[in-house]
């Protein structure tokens, strides 16, 4: 494995459940992540559903009525501020370091995980509260905002 092979697999790994680590955003996707983090993590924001980047819905997801760019502009003002976008449509961020509660896989390699921003409290919570993600029961479970 080369060296860049191996820092390509870090950056994607899954952070166990249970594991609390610091996220530094740099992009967001949309309205519930990934959000990328400078240490390594793609965040998706537990217990929540927005819309996808194209505006549609996944079939058996809660289906907010906020658009797919109101989610994810919404959640980029709550962990930082705007600072360009990737040519893969990402939108670049600048914020203050996220403090994150892994609570597993969310498929491919991302972490689900509940986010506290220093700027916003808990991401998860102020998505649902703003009306530009809507809360997924079968992921909040016993979770308080």
């Amino acid at each position: 494995m080369t060296i860049f092979n191996f820092l390509l697999f870090a950056v994607a790994a899954v952070a166990p459940s249970g594991e609390t680590f610091t996220c530094t955003p740099t992009r967001v996707w949309d309205g519930d992540g990934p959000i990328w983090c400078a240490e390594g993590p793609r965040i998706r924001l537990s217990g929540i559903a927005a819309r996808e980047a194209d505006g549609s819905c996944r079939p058996g997801q809660p289906c907010p009525d906020a658009s797919a760019e109101q989610a994810r502009d919404a959640l980029v003002g709550l962990i930082g501020r705007p600072t360009g976008a990737s040519r893969e449509g990402h939108i670049l961020v600048t914020g203050p370091a996220l403090r994150c509660r892994s609570v597993g896989g969310a498929g491919g390699s991302r972490t689900a995980a509940w986010c506290v921003s220093p700027k916003s409290g808990d991401l998860s919570c102020a998505m649902v509260r703003g009306g530009w993600a809507l809360r997924w029961d079968r992921y909040w479970r016993n979770h308080r905002c």
